[in-house]
C-alpha cells in the first residue's frame, strides 16, 4: 500500500478472499439501504403534511445514511473485488470527506434525537413546546457540526489517506505520530464525536427508562394487572434500546481499532480488523429504516396503506385483463364470493375486500358494518401522580399520532 507511481496505487492488504467477502457484504448492505432508507424517505414524503418536528430528525437520519451508501459503496465494492483502489487520489479525498461527513451527520442525528426524546418523556412542559422552527435549526445545526470535522483535514487540520486494509479512505490514523495538527484533530474527533455522544445518548435513555418504570409503578397501583404499561411507553423502551444497540454495534469496533492505530503502535494493528471494523460502521446505514419503519406506529401505519394502495392498483389491472379474456362476471353471485368465506360452521365471513379483484360496493357496505363492532381504544395520561384513561377518539389529532 503507498504512492507507488503518479496514479496513485493502493493495494489491498488482506488476501483475496477477504477482499471478496467485503465486496458481497457491502453490494448486500447497499441494497437494502438504498430500499429501505428510500422507503422511508417515500412513506416522509406522503405523510409530510401530518410529520411531527422530531420526525425531521428521522428523515434527516435517513437522508444522511442514504448519501453514505450512495457516496461510499459504489467506489467500495469494485475496489474490494479488483483488490486494489482503483480511483485517483482526488476521489480517495472526496471518498474520505463523504464518509466523515454523513457518518458524523448520523452519529449527531441519533444524539440529538435522543435529547429530543429525553425532553418530550421526561420534561413535557419544555416538550411539548419543540416547534418545526426549533427542529429546522437543529438539523441545520447537525451538519455545520459534522461539516466542521469532516472539513478538518482539507484545510490542514488533520489529514485524510489511505484505510490501512488498502482498498478504501478515511482519516489517516498514522498522522498523529508525525505531527500535532494531526493528533489534536484526532483527540477533538475522539472526544466531541463519540465519547460525548455515547454519553449523552446513554444518559437520555437511561432517564427515559427510568422516568418510564416510574409511571409503570405509579400505573399498577391504580389500573388493572394485565394493563402493566401503556403503549407509549412500550414505544419509547423499543426506540430506546434500538437505536442505543444499533449506535454502538456500528460504530464502537471502528472507534477503538481507530484510537488503538492513533495512540499505540500502527504496526501491530492487523488491517482485517480495520476492515472489519470499517464494515460494521457501514453496516449502521441499514439499523435505522428497520427501526423506524417497524417500531414507529404512524410510520407504519403509511407504510402499510401504501402497500394496500398499490395492491389494490395491481389486483384491479389483473382483474380487468382476466375480465376482458374470460368475459363479464357474474354480478351478484360473484360479489358474494368476493366478500366472503365460508366458516367451519357454515356461516359466511365477509372481509370487504375481494382477494382478487376490488368491489368497492360491497367494500364500503362491509367498512360500516365492521365500524359499528370496533372496540373503542383508549389512552392514559398521567399528569403528577394523577391517572385517567380516555376514548382515543377524544384526543387531539397531534396527541394521538405524536408517539416520540
Amino acid at each position: 500500500m503507498g504512492n507507488a507511481s503518479e496514479t496513485f496505487l493502493l493495494v489491498s492488504r488482506i488476501s483475496k478472499d477477504n477482499d471478496f467477502f467485503m465486496g458481497t457484504v457491502y453490494t448486500i448492505f447497499g441494497v437494502l439501504s438504498v430500499l429501505g432508507n428510500g422507503i422511508l424517505l417515500i412513506v416522509a414524503y406522503r405523510k409530510k403534511s401530518s410529520l411531527k418536528p422530531a420526525e425531521f430528525f428521522v428523515v434527516n437520519l435517513s437522508i444522511s445514511d442514504l448519501g453514505m451508501t450512495i457516496s461510499l459503496f459504489p467506489l467500495a465494492i469494485p475496489s474490494a473485488y479488483a483488490h486494489m483502489w482503483l480511483f485517483n487520489k482526488t476521489t480517495c479525498m472526496v471518498y474520505a470527506f463523504c464518509g466523515v461527513l454523513f457518518g458524523l451527520c448520523s452519529l449527531t442525528n441519533l444524539t440529538v434525537l435522543s435529547c429530543i426524546c429525553w425532553l418530550k418523556v421526561c420534561c413535557p412542559n419544555y416538550g411539548n413546546k419543540f416547534s418545526y422552527c426549533h427542529a429546522c435549526l437543529l438539523v441545520a445545526g447537525v451538519w455545520c457540526y459534522a461539516g466542521v470535522f469532516a472539513v478538518g483535514p482539507l484545510s490542514g487540520w488533520g489529514e485524510y489517506g489511505a484505510e490501512p486494509y488498502g482498498t478504501a479512505c478515511c482519516i489517516n490514523w498514522h498522522a498523529p505520530s508525525q505531527n500535532s495538527a494531526a493528533m489534536s484533530y484526532i483527540i477533538c474527533l475522539f472526544f466531541f464525536c463519540y465519547i460525548v455522544p455515547c454519553t449523552v445518548i446513554f444518559l437520555s435513555y437511561t432517564f427515559i427508562l427510568l422516568t418510564v418504570r416510574g409511571s409503570r409503578q405509579a400505573v399498577q397501583q391504580h389500573m388493572s394487572p394485565q394493563n402493566k404499561i401503556t403503549n407509549a411507553h412500550a414505544l419509547i423502551i423499543k426506540l430506546s434500546v434500538a437505536v442505543c444497540i444499533g449506535f454502538l454495534t456500528a460504530w464502537s469496533p471502528y472507534a477503538i481499532v481507530s484510537m488503538w492505530a492513533a495512540f499505540g503502535n500502527p504496526g501491530t494493528v492487523p488491517p482485517m480488523a480495520f476492515a472489519l471494523a470499517a464494515m460494521f460502521a457501514k453496516s449502521s446505514t441499514l439499523y435505522n429504516p428497520i427501526v423506524y419503519l417497524v417500531f414507529k406506529p404512524n410510520f407504519r401505519k403509511f407504510l402499510c396503506r401504501d402497500v394496500a394502495q398499490c395492491r389494490s392498483t395491481v389486483c384491479g389491472c389483473l382483474c380487468q385483463h382476466s375480465s376482458t379474456q374470460k368475459g363479464p362476471c357474474r354480478q351478484s353471485h360473484h360479489k358474494e364470493d368476493c366478500n366472503s368465506t365460508r366458516l367451519s360452521n357454515g356461516l359466511p365471513e365477509n372481509h370487504g375486500t375481494c382477494r382478487h379483484c376490488p368491489c368497492p360496493e360491497s367494500a364500503a357496505g362491509t367498512r360500516e358494518n365492521v365500524t359499528d363492532y370496533n372496540p373503542q381504544q383508549t389512552a392514559r395520561i398521567l399528569k403528577g401522580s394523577q391517572h385517567s384513561e380516555v376514548a382515543v377518539s377524544q384526543l387531539s389529532n397531534e396527541m394521538q399520532s405524536d408517539f416520540l
